[in-house]
């Protein structure tokens, strides 16, 4: 269940990550808004990452809660801002999920 949450909070960083992106490019009300859903996802994901590692080893918890971020991130990156997406970027991004992986294989 900790796994669970720990992945939960790392969707709700890359979900603060997407609202700062778009808090850029609006104004207004609208950049208030994408401002709060930040807020809000951050409190979130700090929650939940805070409720994992109780059970959780810390530096496991902590690179594997990153991780989800930073490949979630480039992924929104990508597919809704329109960065490059060469094949040196896909093969990081790849060697970053593998060694996730390996890092949840390995942990006790």
């Amino acid at each position: 269940m900790n796994w669970i949450i720990l992945i939960i909070a790392g969707l709700f960083e890359v979900g603060f990550t997407l609202c700062l992106g778009k808090a850029k490019e609006t104004t207004g009300n609208e950049m208030y808004m994408w401002y709060t859903g930040f807020l809000i996802s951050l409190v979130v994901s700090m929650g939940l990452l805070m409720k994992a590692t109780q059970a959780l080893p810390i530096g496991t918890a902590y690179a594997v809660w990153t991780g989800i971020g930073a490949v979630g991130t480039v992924l929104i990156g990508i597919l809704i801002f329109k960065d490059p997406a060469n094949f040196w970027r896909i093969f990081f991004i790849t060697t970053l999920i593998g060694s996730i992986i390996g890092l949840k294989a390995v942990s006790h």
